[in-house]
């Protein structure tokens, strides 16, 4: 085996993830259970033969799993990652969907909700995505222009729960398309080209193939790197604020869980009063609450008694009681 950077970044990432967990009283990567999720393009053919390759430091056990969307598009497919999986003696699991929307979000829900049952049903404490650092460039711009707030702007994070057992985990997120790419040549690796990937019709291949090629040659070359920067700083910030409002949102919570003391949250800045905010609604509210529910009830903490917000999603709106907001169900 050559050892080559991107090995050298995987096995770093692995060892960093490995001494947080410990802090956390959780365990290292040492003998665990990873399944690689396996599509058949470079990224995650590149993630699987640096796995197989750094087995031999971590000795934990691989599987791979392959999410089949049953497309047109996508025939055949799932027998060539299933051989893939067999040249390096691993099982194979694969999930495949019965009459998917041809839609991104429909996809990528699923795939997140297949991956997280196979991972259970075979006991495997970690599912791993080729995702990049392109890949976060990417979706940076991707959420920015559908105008997302800080949350969604920091979205694809190297860590978070599938479910009680089963973590995701993004191990390549310091790693280029490009680098995938060339790996991959270097080692021969089969790499199946996805046609979907061409298709213009879908706003993140438009963004990959358009948007991000015309900023690298008109504003920045390196514009892909400090977008996933600019991620990583947004990150920090937000589970920093996410720790303040968690506090603040209990400190103003009244016992009942249906009001908040809006005399608290008068002295709180904006940002906080939002996020609190936005937990009380989301208490009440199957979907998060946007923008514009979020301001209004903002615009209650400084409002006269008996104001009320306009009727909010599941037919609930929020009104002020002397020194509290308080949520209401409206009467069909």
């Amino acid at each position: 085996m050559a050892w080559t950077l991107l090995h050298n970044l995987l096995h770093q990432f692995f060892k960093e993830q490995s001494r947080s967990n410990l802090q956390r009283g959780g365990s290292t990567f040492k003998s665990g259970r990873i399944l690689a999720a396996v599509s058949g393009g470079q990224d995650s053919l590149c993630l699987l033969h640096l796995l197989t390759d750094l087995q031999r430091q971590w000795h934990w056990h691989l599987g791979v799993a392959h999410c089949d969307h049953d497309w047109p598009t996508d025939q055949g497919i799932a027998d060539h990652v299933a051989t893939i999986a067999k040249s390096y003696d691993l099982p194979y699991f694969q999930k495949t969907a019965q009459n998917l929307p041809a839609t991104e979000a429909a996809a990528r829900t699923w795939r997140y909700q297949a991956l997280t049952a196979i991972a259970e049903a075979e006991n495997f404490s970690w599912v791993m995505t080729g995702h990049t650092q392109t890949d976060r460039a990417e979706t940076l711009l991707f959420n920015l222009l559908r105008g997302s707030g800080s949350d969604g702007l920091q979205a694809m994070n190297w860590e978070r729960a599938l479910s009680p057992t089963v973590t995701l985990l993004r191990p390549m997120l310091k790693i280029s398309r490009q680098q995938t790419g060339d790996f991959c040549r270097q080692h021969a690796l089969p790499v199946w080209e996805d046609v979907l990937n061409q298709n213009l019709d879908y706003r993140r291949n438009r963004i990959r193939h358009e948007l991000m090629p015309y900023l690298q040659q008109h504003f920045n070359p390196q514009v892909e790197n400090n977008l996933a920067q600019t991620v990583a700083v947004i990150t920090a910030e937000v589970e920093y604020l996410d720790q303040l409002s968690q506090a603040l949102y209990q400190q103003v919570l009244t016992p009942d869980g249906d009001r908040l003391n809006r005399l608290l949250l008068r002295s709180q800045p904006l940002a906080l009063q939002r996020r609190v905010i936005r937990l009380f609604l989301q208490s009440f509210q199957r979907h998060a609450p946007n923008f514009e529910h979020i301001e209004a009830v903002v615009a209650l903490i400084n409002a006269p008694n008996r104001s009320q917000s306009s009727t909010l999603p599941g037919q609930w709106v929020v009104q002020v009681q002397g020194d509290f907001l308080c949520c209401l169900a409206l009467k069909l």
